[in-house]
């Protein structure tokens, strides 16, 4: 493993992935007064039509490639739609009144709270793909294998496919042809309320929960409201019965071709780990066989399983919150220095390509939150680092460009500096964009249109710069410990760079402004193959165009503001003899 380099790309990408992630439900919702613990009557809900073609160009002009539509599959909630031939689900297990999205009731159904047509809801879903496809992006929805609503029943699945659970014999913990484990003989009696009466909720025999709780006992903090998924594996006694396949394997195999078929252009898979590698060995190359452009992004928590993930798995992408994301917000919030940025691109050496980076997400506290950073302004360091340190995906959160703080207390989701996926809500940042469909300006306040013009140029800058989206990582740091004008504990430096130009970055993650003179190794000149003497050279974020001289001995000077970055470009001189095409041959 180099101490200082990384080249960051397994293949050579034609774009660098920058998701948008919108929660349909509260993204389009426009509705003032929210109370906590509202019904969808009280509060409303966001619908897809509402997602017009315009709105979709504003999130476009972010620098964004794809939008992954969260809460898309019909999930359980407490809002009745039995009028329209769908369960009712009973309140007592759903968390919030809205319910999670990752309580799924029917894989094959699009959620009705999102319908403006609860009828026509397919339709509806179908025709926002085709939209969102004509606004130049592609579509991500989520794939939830691990685990089902406790009262999972699907209203409009095809014909010849069985529900989950309706041929289990639930006198086994575990049989391997049983979709779910069952604690025999035992009352599901986790510690909430399940009601009186007819209203009473009534599981014999218990299933385990979806958190790998094998006990008919779960808490307010486990995954009560679902199911665990049995995809051959006894927890009883670790063995593992993959021969003959598994009855979940060939269920999930189908809701994955079946969702693929309606067009969209990715999954993003929820909690990966707890569902065996086997199986996404298997079945991600069938879906690719037919849907080859297809791409597999896993939520992933343990780093010892990243490359396991990519090369036998087949993910296309993986979370990388333990590492970088965790990092970063240390730097943040708890005197992390700067410098273990270093150990977070040599973890993923070889695969950094394979990331998704991200600053927020649904389960993450908001950056500006009062558990975070308690002020949006000053993320541009870490976004900087999250979308140019390597040349995976990026992803960013609905609000995430306007500060939205997640300060509200929404009901189930309490005031814990989240934006609630359990509740009927709405985002006060995002509902002043959107502006019942003008999608402006107009209502914002100046630091919010600020911070999103940062946003746009930062993230556009991914797919304009092919230094950021194809070119090589060099790490500076280890020249600078000792650099009089650096403080590794707060600044962190870096190049990027590809044939024509290379990129110097650097970010300040302190509260004062530095004048940075940064060494350059000639190792550095020698394998990015960059010019020395003078050179044309463009600061990205503000436009300053300088000309300087560059070599090992003479270091690279930048001025970086406080909580801010420098991307300055740097256009190489052409050699004589030396065709592009070599240049890029080596890089790869």
């Amino acid at each position: 493993m180099g101490i200082f380099f990384l080249n960051l790309h397994l293949e050579k990408m034609e774009f660098k992935p920058v998701i948008y992630q919108l929660f349909p439900r509260l993204f389009v919702n426009f509705n003032e007064h929210c109370v906590p613990n509202g019904t969808i009557k009280q509060n409303g809900s966001g619908k897809m039509n509402d997602i017009s073609s315009k709105l979709l160009d504003g999130i476009k002009e972010l620098g964004v490639t794809h939008v992954w539509y969260t809460g898309i599959i019909e999930h359980a909630h407490v809002t009745d739609y039995s009028e329209f031939g769908i369960k009712s689900n009973n309140p007592h297990i759903v968390k919030g009144n809205a319910g999670s999205p990752y309580a799924i009731t029917d894989y094959y159904d699009i959620d009705p709270d999102i319908a403006e047509n609860v009828p026509q809801r397919m339709k509806e879903f179908e025709e926002l793909v085709t939209r969102t496809h004509e606004a130049g992006l592609k579509v991500i929805i989520d794939f939830v294998p691990n685990h089902v609503a406790r009262e999972y029943h699907s209203d409009v699945k095809p014909r010849g496919i069985r529900d989950f659970g309706a041929d289990d014999d639930v006198n086994y913990f575990f049989n391997p042809n049983n979709d779910f484990y069952y604690i025999t003989r035992q009352l599901f009696s986790p510690s909430i309320d399940l009601g009186e009466g007819d209203d009473r909720y009534v599981e014999f025999p218990s299933k385990a929960s979806g958190n790998d709780c094998f006990t008919a006992f779960p808490g307010g903090n486990d995954w009560y409201e679902t199911v665990k998924l049995n995809y051959g594996v006894d927890y009883g006694d670790g063995s593992r019965h993959f021969d003959p396949i598994p009855p979940v394997w060939f269920k999930m195999l189908h809701i994955l071709r079946y969702w693929a078929a309606k067009g969209i252009d990715g999954f993003r898979c929820d909690m990966v780990f707890m569902v065996p590698l086997e199986f996404w060995e298997w079945a991600i190359p069938k879906v690719k066989k037919s849907y080859p452009d297809l791409i597999f992004i896993a939520e992933i928590y343990d780093v010892n399983l990243y490359r396991d993930f990519i090369f036998r798995g087949g993910f296309d992408y993986l979370y990388d919150k333990v590492n970088l994301y965790d990092t970063l917000r240390g730097i943040e919030c708890s005197n992390f220095s700067a410098a273990q940025l270093t150990d977070c691109w040599q973890t993923v050496e070889g695969i950094g390509d394979k990331m998704l980076n991200f600053l927020e997400n649904h389960d993450e506290q908001r950056f500006a939150s009062d558990f975070f950073a308690r002020d949006a302004s000053l993320v541009i360091p870490s976004l900087v680092v999250t979308a140019m340190i390597g040349g995976g995906a990026v992803m960013i959160y609905q609000g995430q460009e306007l500060g939205e703080r997640g300060a509200d207390a929404e009901g189930f989701s309490g005031q814990d500096g989240r934006t609630t996926i359990f509740d009927y809500w709405s985002m006060p940042t995002v509902r002043r964009w959107v502006n019942n469909g003008k999608c402006n300006l107009e209502k914002l306040t100046q630091k919010e249109k600020d911070l999103r013009k940062k946003y746009a140029k930062i993230l556009t800058l991914c797919n304009s710069e092919p230094a950021i989206r194809n070119g090589r990582f060099f790490d500076l740091m280890y020249v600078n410990y000792q650099n009089d004008t650096l403080d590794p504990h707060r600044q962190f430096v870096f190049l990027r760079g590809e044939a024509d130009n290379y990129l110097v970055i650097a970010v300040n993650f302190s509260d004062r402004p530095v004048n940075l003179h940064v060494n350059i190794p000639a190792h550095a000149f020698d394998l990015l193959e960059l010019v020395q003497g003078e050179v044309d050279s463009t600061e990205l974020l503000s436009g300053k165009k300088l000309k300087r001289t560059v070599g090992p001995e003479t270091p690279f000077v930048t001025e970086v503001p406080p909580h801010d970055a420098a991307i300055w470009k740097v256009q190489k001189k052409k050699k004589r003899n030396k065709s592009k095409s070599t240049i890029s041959d080596k890089k790869d």
